[in-house]
């Protein structure tokens, strides 16, 4: 009986062997972590994302809701609400600004402005963007909202709209605070709205820049984000370090029409940071492609102002539309023809309406159209005209 329970006990272990080596459990649906292993990407930052920002479609995902020190990509806040400033009107690039005592004596990184100083809101501008000065940044600030705290308020309650769920900024700068922390995901919903702004991509994607007017020491800036002179496409946006947030960065770039927007937190050195961002973005291209909806002037739609047809206009793009998606996925492309109704009369090259455009029922893009002629609506006589012709053409 021993032995013949010893024979059990060796075919039964050696089955659970056999099964261990070729039985292998159903996989669900993949997570980002496995994808990136599939893949072959390694990223050692300690948090990254990767994500294609026209969509908001996130591509690679590794721990982007850890909440980390974010260092000086802090500013991208800092240059999302001058940039909304700036584009409602509420203040102009031309605009002088006096640099405060409080301005100037900020540590870390700085633009090198003296007290008293007066720069225009456009080189303060570049001054965080390329050199991400903090001095800039704090001066910017107590323009916009007449103290840096004032300033902070603003910028905790925009994360709030943006949907930034696990972010509080306690400064403009990114200098290191108790509590002054974000996440990958968060830092990628404010960069996507930066691009909103593609203006900014003038001042971050520079790579040198020199500022002499009304100095004696012309100021020199160079942009602390390397990719932008070493990275085919690279375009900005910021980068960052303290001892404690260790190396970040919120990097872009574009080609042949698709942009990528990487997003690395807590890396051990700028080399690997940098490694990560190339790696991450160039692995977006390979994965995405454009595909050219409208080109500009091109006819979008005729549009009826009368039941006959006879009076009416063609709906043109006023610029490109490239719609992103996944290479070799089957897609659906819809469009939408939004035209303002209320005009009595529409005159060529006026815009009139936007059109809207859809992949698989999802809202990615649209493009402003205009009229390509002089059109007025019937009035009522003409429609009671129009209504009397048809009714001759039907033979009642």
């Amino acid at each position: 009986m021993k032995k013949e329970s010893k024979a059990l006990i060796s075919l039964l272990l050696t089955l659970i062997f056999v099964m261990g080596v070729f039985v292998r459990p159903v996989k669900g649906a993949p997570t980002q972590e496995t994808k990136v292993q599939e893949d072959n990407l390694t990223v050692d930052a300690r948090s990254a994302l990767l994500m294609e920002p026209v969509s908001g479609k996130i591509i690679v995902d590794k721990g982007s809701h850890e909440k980390l020190p974010p260092a000086s990509v802090t500013k991208i806040m800092t240059m999302l609400l001058t940039m909304e400033a700036v584009d409602s009107g509420k203040i102009k690039m031309s605009d002088k600004v006096t640099v405060s005592e409080n301005a100037k004596k900020m540590g870390g990184s700085s633009m090198l402005l003296d007290t008293g100083e007066v720069r225009t809101v456009e080189e303060l501008i570049k001054g965080i963007g390329i050199a991400s000065g903090n001095d800039a940044a704090v001066a910017m600030a107590e323009y916009l909202s007449g103290s840096q705290e004032a300033f902070v308020k603003l910028m905790n309650e925009r994360a709030a709209k943006l949907g930034m769920k696990d972010t509080t900024f306690k400064n403009c700068t990114g200098l290191s605070e108790p509590g002054h922390l974000t996440t990958a995901y968060d830092i990628a919903l404010m960069s996507r709205e930066l691009l909103k702004h593609p203006a900014i991509l003038k001042y971050t994607g520079t790579y040198m820049e020199t500022i002499s007017e009304g100095r004696k020491s012309p100021i020199g800036l160079v942009n602390h984000n390397k990719l932008v002179r070493f990275f085919k496409g690279c375009d900005g946006l910021k980068t960052g370090f303290t001892d404690e947030a260790k190396y970040c960065i919120s990097a872009t770039a574009t080609r042949d029409g698709v942009r990528m927007l990487a997003v690395i937190m807590g890396s051990p050195s700028y080399k690997v940071r940098n490694k990560d961002a190339s790696m991450l973005m160039n692995y977006g291209f390979s994965k995405f492609e454009a595909k050219k909806v409208f080109t500009k002037g091109a006819e979008v739609e005729k549009i009826a102002l009368n039941k006959q047809g006879d009076r009416f206009f063609i709906a043109k793009a006023q610029e490109d539309l490239n719609v992103v998606m996944e290479k070799g996925q089957d897609v659906k492309i819809s469009k939408k023809s939004i035209i303002d109704k209320n005009k009595k009369e529409y005159k060529a090259n006026e815009t009139v309406g936007y059109c809207e455009v859809y992949v698989n029922g999802e809202l990615v893009g649209k493009v402003k159209l205009y009229s390509d002629r002089d059109v007025k609506k019937p009035g009522i006589f003409g429609n009671l005209k129009g209504n009397f012709v048809k009714i001759l053409d039907r033979g009642v």
